[in-house]
């Protein structure tokens, strides 16, 4: 029961920020969306760091050999993965009038949302690898901070969820079908989370390489798409404050719980 709550967590933050297209009118003011971008990017920093690659090195380091090895092995293939992704998938950035991957004749609110489900696929991975972790009972991960790491990210989804539904709204897409669509965008999350709980047998011998995989893939969104678009135009002194706050809320948020 806990371990299905803790997979679902982060499906509510995305589905809560969504539903701010109830709420709010016209498009998303700048100033906010950059501090979202911003705020995003912490979150995923910090997770990454505390909540996957260093457990990830501390596991390689009681099982002998080199302990940097795993982690950095992961970490590489999680970035190859995330732009072997982007480079198969078409998908449309926010603020960008150009498509990206092969050529379709999708239409631009599709590529938005597919641009975002491409974003939380990682997210779903590093909670499932948590909880495996922690359903496997000797490695080295708490339940408490497997729901840290759950619990960050669903806030770190809030924004992202308001972020994709807003602009759907400003397309002409009516308020229930933006919520919608972008309450979908989070869906991968826990399919792709229950997916690696299921595989925990496999999983648990790979947990160091799995772990940094899912901290590369993390890094890769925060570098290529939320960063940039953050600091893209006017104020982007106000992203790299939300990045402030989101790095240091998700620490926080890890060695307490953690």
């Amino acid at each position: 029961m806990n371990t299905t709550l803790g997979l679902l967590i982060p499906f509510a933050g995305t589905t809560l920020g969504a539903a701010m297209v109830f709420f709010m009118r016209g498009h998303l003011n700048e100033k906010i969306e950059k501090a979202l971008l911003g705020f995003a990017s912490g979150v995923m920093i910090a997770a990454s760091v505390w909540s996957l690659i260093i457990p990830a090195i501390e596991m390689s380091e009681e099982r002998g050999g080199l302990p940097w090895l795993p982690p950095a092995v992961g970490f590489i293939l999680g970035i190859g993965f995330l732009l072997l992704l982007d480079t198969v998938t078409p998908h449309l950035h926010l603020d960008s009038a150009k498509p990206e991957g092969p050529k379709t004749n999708l239409k631009k609110t599709t590529m938005l949302v597919l641009a975002v489900t491409l974003h939380n696929i990682p997210e779903g991975m590093a909670v499932g690898v948590t909880f495996a972790g922690v359903l496997a009972g000797n490695s080295g991960i708490t339940m408490a901070g497997a729901f840290a790491l759950s619990i960050g990210i669903a806030i770190q989804n809030f924004p992202e969820g308001t972020i994709i539904s807003m602009p759907l709204r400003s397309e002409g897409m009516s308020r229930p079908k933006a919520f919608l669509m972008g309450t979908l965008s989070g869906i991968v999350e826990p399919i792709s989370a229950f997916i690696t709980i299921l595989l925990t047998g496999i999983v648990v011998p790979a947990l160091p390489y799995l772990l940094s995989f899912a901290a590369g893939a993390m890094i890769y969104v925060v570098a290529e798409e939320l960063i940039p678009e953050a600091q893209s135009g006017k104020h982007s002194n106000i992203g790299t404050i939300g990045v402030a706050a989101g790095f240091v809320i998700m620490m926080v948020l890890d060695v307490a719980l953690g």
